[in-house]
């Protein structure tokens, strides 16, 4: 069974997630729960480098999160994504799409 753990850590204008592990239909709920309670009241900066997998669920997520920042005046940052992760959004046509940073000095 795959497994996703995550750290939550805070900024001074944003909270930072780093999940490890695979986004998917098994994983997403807790994964989901969190990051679109925070886009409601923060920026929300998403450390994908420990991220090994990703199915339309987890784009799913990213992409619910990306319009619910946009409805609360919130920003979702993606930071890092690893390969996989950027195949995924590449394959989808969504990389033009989040806001993609190297480290979490480059949120606004």
């Amino acid at each position: 069974m795959d497994s996703l753990s995550m750290t939550e850590k805070r900024g001074a204008n944003y909270v930072l997630y780093e999940p490890a592990g695979v986004i998917n239909s098994y994983t997403f709920a807790d994964f989901r729960a969190k990051v679109y309670d925070s886009i409601k009241s923060e920026n929300v900066v998403i450390d994908l480098a420990a991220v090994t997998g990703i199915d339309s669920s987890g784009i799913g997520v990213l992409m619910g999160a990306f319009n619910d920042g946009e409805d609360f005046g919130h920003a979702l940052y993606l930071m890092r994504p690893s390969g996989i992760v950027y195949q995924a959004l590449d394959a989808t046509g969504f990389t033009d799409t989040f806001h993609i940073i190297h480290s979490v000095t480059e949120v606004l």
